[in-house]
């Protein structure tokens, strides 16, 4: 073969071979003429897009072209047989690899971070564990199964308790010595699983509960209480939850959906909001103290204890219920001093529950009694005094306040009041505050007994009702008996003073260690109510337990 007779390609991109080519057989490695032609550099440098459209057009030309795929690298195969033009080309079928439809997950995604943390050997996953703090440790054991296994490790908490230990006391750092290192490691072995992790939270609530409760030294001189329980019950995270199981066992806990504080007391309300069962159908109502650990974790429940407060058997106590009010949609069912039911009239469902508790000790009750037993009071009895013969009859204080959901209707104090042995009759000690006879201790209330409620879109107004909140103090200043109760006034057919041509009314209340009386009169020109009358009675049994006396 002459030279002259060699026909070199064109210097294009065109991908058609020139007509007097001849190529190797070899397809992966195509050759013409032994060298490479410019246009299969050219062809390999372009994107797969524009490969793929140009194999596209050709093929619908008329043309077979394969496309090969070797590493990251494309070339073309040598010209076949022409293929005989169509009058319409058929559908196009590419010979390429199909785009994928499915998108492979990011590598830096949540899901597989936790995934390829999870296929770490556990000691790798324990030691990254040790540096976390109680938080972000309570955090994590919410992940899964097996991150709660691996961050309720006893060996984890028992290095947190003893560092929370060290910089409570100020202590030098324990690991430095070998001996309480060796003590710590029996204990951690020879302790149930979990001892460690309650053992933590219960020294930083005893931790928090010393270092809140001297804030409840400072005491009101006007109510006997301590002026700051709001605040410490607020910082210690105390709540309360309502328990209600039905005649099937059904329960359901319930969260306050208000609350109200005053200087003695303060009120819960629960809406039932179709979550409670009907007021006959329900067996028991339980109110727990909540406490809580103050931990940075949000979105999650965070630890604590609930104390029982009250138990109340509905069937025992459907009979002797007392209607206290009334309005056009509700009635209130007095349970018990201090818990009200208010009941639809029209469909005897509950449409809420008001729970009134006292201050006195209101942080011990919600926090350091049991799931199944209340917090039981220390038994306080006043120095022994042979020389009085009146030893437990004067030097009481008495603090009586009423005020609904919108205001203070009444708070007053009265100091110094006192019994003389021939007021005992019938087991009560008389101790008058406010005397019907002496027109300047009268006392005129701020607006009228009410009580407002809501419920939902609901709201309404129990006319002659209100909240009171009694506080009777010995003559050491230290609480004697203490009331919070939601109650009702009474009109009386007989008037109590002459001095008054108004209505009378009457506020009776009345338990097991003692009852208040108030008369009231409606002063028509006034429009106002006034106290013409305020006597509260203690039982003798009461008086005789704490001062160890036998009137």
């Amino acid at each position: 073969m002459r030279k002259s007779d060699i026909r070199y390609p064109r210097a294009t991109t065109d991908l058609r071979p020139s007509e007097g080519h001849i190529a190797t057989k070899n397809s992966s490695n195509v050759k013409y003429g032994g060298h490479r032609r410019e246009r299969d550099v050219a062809y390999m440098q372009m994107s797969p897009l524009i490969v793929h459209k140009k194999l596209t057009s050709l093929v619908a030309q008329g043309r077979n072209v394969t496309r090969r795929h070797h590493g990251d690298r494309t070339r073309k195969l040598c010209r076949s047989r022409p293929v005989q033009r169509m009058a319409e080309p058929k559908a196009v079928v590419s010979k390429m690899r199909p785009a994928r439809t499915w998108k492979r997950a990011d590598k830096w995604s949540r899901a597989s971070t936790v995934n390829s943390v999870e296929r770490l050997p556990s000691e790798i996953l324990m030691k990254i564990l040790s540096y976390l703090d109680a938080a972000a440790l309570f955090s994590m054991s919410h992940i899964n199964k097996l991150f709660y296994q691996l961050a309720n490790n006893d060996a984890l908490w028992n290095k947190i308790y003893t560092a929370g230990l060290i910089k409570r006391k100020k202590r030098e750092p324990i690991c430095a010595d070998e001996p309480l290192l060796k003590t710590a490691a029996t204990e951690v072995q020879d302790r149930a699983a979990g001892y460690w992790r309650r053992r933590h939270f219960t020294s930083v609530a005893a931790y928090e509960m010393n270092k809140w409760k001297s804030n409840l030294r400072p005491i009101s001189l006007h109510t006997g209480m301590p002026s700051q329980t709001e605040r410490v019950l607020s910082n210690l995270h105390v709540s309360w939850e309502l328990t209600v199981s039905d005649q099937s066992g059904r329960q359901c806990t319930l969260e306050p959906s208000r609350s109200q504080f005053c200087e003695t007391c303060v009120t819960l309300w629960w809406s039932g909001g179709g979550g409670l069962p009907n007021y006959g159908q329900i067996s028991t109502l339980q109110l727990h103290g909540v406490r809580r650990i103050a931990l940075n974790c949000p979105g999650l429940k965070k630890p604590g204890w609930r104390c029982l407060m009250a138990k109340l058997d509905m069937e025992a106590l459907a009979e002797s219920a007392q209607v206290i009010g009334q309005d056009r949609l509700v009635e209130l069912r007095l349970l018990q001093p201090g818990i009200i039911v208010g009941v639809w009239r029209d469909s005897s469902s509950v449409a809420f529950v008001m729970v009134t508790l006292h201050f006195h000790r209101l942080l011990e009750r919600s926090s350091q009694g049991s799931s199944v037993c209340p917090y039981v009071e220390p038994i306080f009895r006043s120095p022994f005094d042979d020389i009085d013969p009146e030893y437990g009859l004067h030097g009481y204080q008495l603090h009586v306040a009423l005020y609904n959901s919108a205001c203070t209707i009444m708070s007053r104090s009265f100091p110094q009041i006192f019994c003389r042995r021939t007021q005992i009759s019938d087991g009560l000690i008389q101790l008058p505050a406010i005397s019907s006879t002496i027109i300047s201790q009268h006392t005129r209330l701020s607006s009228r007994i009410n009580l407002p409620w809501s419920c939902e879109a609901l709201q309404g107004t129990v006319k002659n009702c209100c909240i009171m909140s009694l506080t009777l103090l010995d003559e050491f200043k230290t609480p004697f008996w203490c009331v919070g109760s939601p109650v009702s006034m009474e009109r009386e057919k007989t008037p109590v003073s002459y001095d008054y041509d108004g209505k009378h009314f009457l506020i009776h209340y009345c338990d097991s260690d003692g009852q208040l009386k108030m008369k009231l009169v409606w002063m028509k020109e006034q429009k106002q109510l006034f106290v013409i009358s305020l006597v509260a009675y203690v039982s003798v049994c009461k008086v005789n337990r704490h001062f160890n006396r036998n009137y």
